[in-house]
Parts: structure tokens; C-alpha cells; sequence
């Protein structure tokens, strides 16, 4: 079996790699600069944007931690390890929490191990799948082993819908809830060029000209993803409005093209 490193194609750019190098991470290469560089001329504000993705993760999972006191999470579509990671924000609040985290890249596989260092009271895992596969990630031992399925769990699918194209988005997202219990719930951000649709729209072109199609939702598209589910306020907004923190900086909405939101599943 090759190891992770052999997997990872350096010929082409990676949507995780370009978000690394973006945010100024370490774990990119020379393809992911030229493209990442592209899309910030096309976009200055791209990597606000990207940083806003990630605060509301962090509010997020606080929230249902702190707040609805879910103690299990499923992190679908991970992403390169920056701390804090999903299971430093909810241990500091739960520190017995359970996280399971789910990407199918081979780089972030091959840093998986940052993913790990859970709490001696809580527990880690990583599930190297695909969520066009939703069985390949709920049939897993990881699952199994670390989720309890009489116990609600906050599902994070964070910063990777705009990645998915319809017909298969909606459904997807469906069945990675279905086998989770009632008082789940369901934490997502979608991308959008509701905003700044011709910055935006230049970027989703720069994507698909890397070969990473890109999809951009309107509002009412984004919304229908919660059909059937509570949505927590202030419902689906964009990222950085959701739940902000006092003292939390000013950013123009401009700056931001991701709808994001908490809802729960009765």
C-alpha cells in the first residue's frame, strides 16, 4: 500500500493546499502558490473570507458545546490541521467530547496525526473518506467506536459544499444525517456570489480553470439545504454575522461569500 505522500499529486493544484497557502500555512507547493495568487488578484478579500469561514466553525462548535451541550461531532471535509482544530474548541468547553474527522486528501491524511491529541478524557479519530461516499464514513470503525448513536452529534460540514456539484449536494448532506439520532445538529457553510458576484464569480472561474469545479449558491438555495430542520438563529446568513462575539472586528460583507448557519434536526 503506498503511504499518503505517495497519493498527493504536486502537478495540480488542491483546494486544501491553496487554503493552506492563503492563510499562510506551511503545507502547499509551487502549483498551489500560482493558483492562490491568481484567485487573490482576481479577489483581494479572498483570504477575509476564508478566515471568516473558519471563526464560524470555531462559534459554532463552541455553541454546541457550551450551549446544546453536544458532546460528539462529525467533521466532515477536515481540511489541513490549523489550530484550534474542531476538537481543541469543544474539549476546552467539554473536555469528554468525542470528535471524528472525515477528509479523503492524502495530505491532510498525511498530517492527520495534529488531529489527535485529544483530552485523556475525550477521543479523536480520522476516517480517510470521501463524502460522495456517505456509507464509507457512517460504516466505519471510527464511527462506530467513537460516536454513541443514541447521543446527538453536531455534523460540521464546513468550507466544502461549493465543492459539490447538484444533483448530489442535497442528498449527500441527507444521508450523512440520516443515521444521526433527533437533537443532532447540523453546522454548514456554502459559498455564494450573492456579494460580490463579479470578484467572486472570477474566483469560481480560477477554481474551475484548476480543475476544482465550483459551485456558488443564492440565499434561497442555500436555506433549502436545511429543509425540514430548526434553524438556530439568526438562521442562514453570511459567516460572519452568525452569532458574532463582542469586540468581534468590522468586516464588510462584501468581503464575504459564505452563507453559514446551525440547525437542528427533530
Amino acid at each position: 500500500m503506498h503511504s499518503p505522500a505517495h497519493r498527493i499529486d504536486t502537478t495540480r493544484a488542491h483546494s486544501a493546499r491553496v487554503y493552506d497557502y492563503i492563510l499562510g500555512g506551511k503545507d502547499h507547493y509551487p502549483v498551489d502558490v500560482e493558483a492562490g495568487d491568481a484567485m487573490c488578484r482576481h479577489w483581494p478579500a479572498l483570504p477575509v473570507h476564508m478566515r471568516e469561514n473558519r471563526r464560524f466553525m470555531h462559534r459554532a462548535g463552541h455553541y454546541l458545546a457550551r450551549e446544546k451541550g453536544i458532546r460528539q461531532f462529525l467533521d466532515i471535509g477536515t481540511g489541513l490541521p490549523t489550530s484550534p482544530n474542531l476538537h481543541e474548541v469543544v474539549q476546552d468547553v467539554a473536555p469528554e467530547s468525542h470528535v471524528v474527522y472525515v477528509d479523503n486528501d492524502p495530505i491532510v491524511l498525511a498530517h492527520a496525526r495534529a488531529l489527535l491529541n485529544s483530552t485523556p478524557e475525550g477521543a479523536t479519530a480520522y476516517v480517510d473518506a470521501d463524502m460522495r461516499d456517505p456509507d464509507a464514513v457512517t460504516r466505519s470503525p471510527q464511527f462506530r467506536e467513537l460516536l454513541n448513536p443514541d447521543e446527538p452529534v453536531g455534523l460540521m460540514i464546513i468550507g466544502i459544499m461549493h465543492f459539490i456539484e447538484p444533483p448530489d449536494d442535497q442528498p449527500l448532506v441527507r444521508r450523512l444525517l440520516e443515521p444521526l439520532p433527533p437533537g443532532s445538529y447540523l453546522a454548514m457553510t456554502i459559498g455564494t456570489g450573492d456579494f460580490a458576484p463579479e470578484e467572486v464569480g472570477r474566483v469560481a472561474d480560477e477554481y474551475n480553470r484548476q480543475n476544482m469545479p465550483m459551485v456558488l449558491r443564492d440565499l434561497p438555495t442555500a436555506t433549502s439545504f436545511f429543509d425540514g430542520m430548526d434553524l438556530v438563529e439568526p438562521g442562514v446568513t453570511q459567516v460572519h454575522k452568525w452569532r458574532p462575539g463582542a469586540g468581534q472586528h468590522q468586516v464588510d460583507d462584501r468581503d464575504i461569500a459564505m452563507y453559514g448557519a446551525v440547525a437542528l434536526k427533530p
